[in-house]
């Protein structure tokens, strides 16, 4: 039975309203993480101290971190605030994904369908959820797609396509990506624009000279992108293969890697049937009569994955990650949806939609009986409490040393990094900000004072293994720690004194 266009309308916005209620689904049920402690710290700064502060992060354009200072001096600095930023731009994308889906000329139960592939995206869900710029580079991407294809087809919004494009590269690096596939698109499929498109990359670097200066020059402080990019390897066919899982896994996402990659018990289910969409949509690839489209969309998925692939391979150091080829989701929703709704056998149709949508109440029943993730970095957030102001704290990982200073950072806190001490855990992916000095750093014979607190984190707590035992061998006598526990581990904060 067709529905009628205000039914077409309701459902769209119930579908609509599931996206939004996923995305606040348990947003504040973690503390902020490395990563998003940067975004606030950037964010906070001065406006001209924090463009030199960013450029020196290297790895990373300003835009994001200007609109979230602007967040911030509107409804301050709570959790729920601050977690809603990446949720608002992830709902603003809703509107460019339409009128994208408007424009290609798709019908209503095609992007009704690609709306819930999106809607019920692990890694979108864990992506809108976080305060860093991903949400916002796929809501300027499909911004850039939509404008692309309106060109693309009437030849109008050349300048406005050139403004978002701007927005774009200024959000994130991959967005280059999208100016390339865009690039390719007319250079394969309408050859005859390709002057214009080329005036639009041009005008798109001549504005980013002024940041690729910035760069430039903060590399001669420090040019070791490595520090940024090390927890990145190489892609292979287990990074793309996970990558794969990721595009289409349903409501589930890693939060941590202590967790599994993927609910392979629904996942590779959900894989199978995507397979077999797409191969059954290849046989009767001689009928199709709207091809150009379906080559607009595979060129927006593939320009990126192959482009992030290859320059991963090329450069000392790789650039792929699941989190920046979050452009590519939307273009693959729409193509899966497309290739879903050329099947015309109804009976073959409804038992694809049937099995997806149990997969899917699957892996919600699994998420619902999942409990709230709590990570061992939050506890520094609760020990922090405890050490009042003008007190000493001695921590011997970057991490701790960062999340400590945030949680203090108002306060007269001297928190001092001790390195190089052997046998305590540290995770070499994590690294205090470049031009950040607020956290002194010493070795372990700049350990002094009658009394101050140390903070670490191990899975027992043990005098007779460091740090305890080399305080303990300097004549230190070690207090009862406060501990707080998580991912088997325990985070100490200890009070020391002679």
């Amino acid at each position: 039975m067709k529905l009628n266009e205000k039914s077409r309308q309701i459902l769209l916005a119930a579908i609509c309203l599931v996206y939004i209620l996923f995305r606040l689904w348990r947003l504040t049920d973690s503390c902020l993480w490395f990563d998003e402690i940067f975004s606030v710290h950037a964010a906070e700064l001065p406006l001209q101290q924090m463009f030199w502060f960013v450029a020196q992060d290297l790895i990373h354009p300003p835009l994001f971190y200007v609109l979230l200072k602007l967040w911030i001096s509107i409804g301050g600095e709570s959790l729920f605030w601050l977690r809603f930023f990446p949720v608002f731009f992830s709902i603003i994308a809703l509107v460019p994904f339409y009128f994208l889906c408007r424009q290609l000329e798709l019908n209503y139960s095609t992007i009704a369908l690609a709306l819930s592939f999106l809607t019920f995206s692990g890694a979108l869900i864990k992506y809108s959820q976080t305060v860093r710029m991903y949400s916002l580079l796929m809501c300027f991407a499909l911004f850039s797609f939509w404008l692309f294809a309106r060109f693309f087809r009437l030849g109008k919004s050349f300048w406005i396509l050139t403004f978002v494009n701007i927005v774009l590269i200024y959000t994130h690096y991959y967005g280059w990506l999208v100016i390339l596939s865009e690039v390719i698109a007319i250079l394969i499929l309408q050859r005859i624009k390709i002057r214009q498109i080329l005036i639009m990359g041009g005008v798109c670097l001549i504005a980013f000279t002024p940041w690729i200066y910035a760069v430039w020059q903060a590399t001669k402080i420090n040019a070791n992108f490595a520090q940024n990019l090390g927890w990145a390897s190489k892609p292979n066919f287990s990074t793309v293969f996970s990558y794969v899982f990721d595009l289409i896994e349903p409501i589930y996402f890693q939060a941590s890697s202590d967790e599994p990659s993927s609910i392979f018990l629904v996942s590779i289910p959900v894989l199978l049937w995507i397979v077999g969409i797409f191969v059954f949509y290849l046989i009767g690839w001689r009928a199709e009569t709207e091809k150009q489209k379906v080559y607009l969309l595979i060129i927006f998925i593939l320009t990126p994955i192959l482009s992030a692939f290859v320059i991963s391979w090329l450069l000392p150091v790789s650039i792929w990650g699941t989190r920046h080829l979050i452009i590519v989701f939307a273009p693959f929703s729409i193509l899966f949806a497309w290739a879903l709704n050329k099947i015309t056998f109804q009976p073959v149709k409804i038992g694809i939609l049937v099995a997806l949508s149990l997969l899917v109440a699957i892996a919600l029943a699994r998420e619902i009986r999942r409990p709230p993730a709590t990570f061992v970095w939050c506890g520094w957030e609760n020990l922090a409490a405890n050490v009042q102001k003008g007190e000493k704290v001695y921590v011997f990982e970057n991490l701790v040393a960062y999340h400590f200073w945030f949680a203090r950072r108002s306060e007269q806190l001297q928190v001092i990094r001790v390195q190089n001490i052997e046998g305590v855990i540290e995770d070499p992916a994590y690294f205090l900000p470049r031009g950040f000095d607020a956290v002194q750093t010493t070795d372990e014979n700049g350990v002094e004072g009658e009394r101050f607190w140390i903070a670490f984190r191990d899975r027992e707590f043990n005098i007779s293994k460091p740090p305890l035992r080399n305080l303990i061998d300097k004549g230190y006598q070690i207090g009862e720690p406060k501990i707080f526990e998580a991912q088997g581990l325990k985070a100490f904060l200890v009070l020391v004194e002679k």
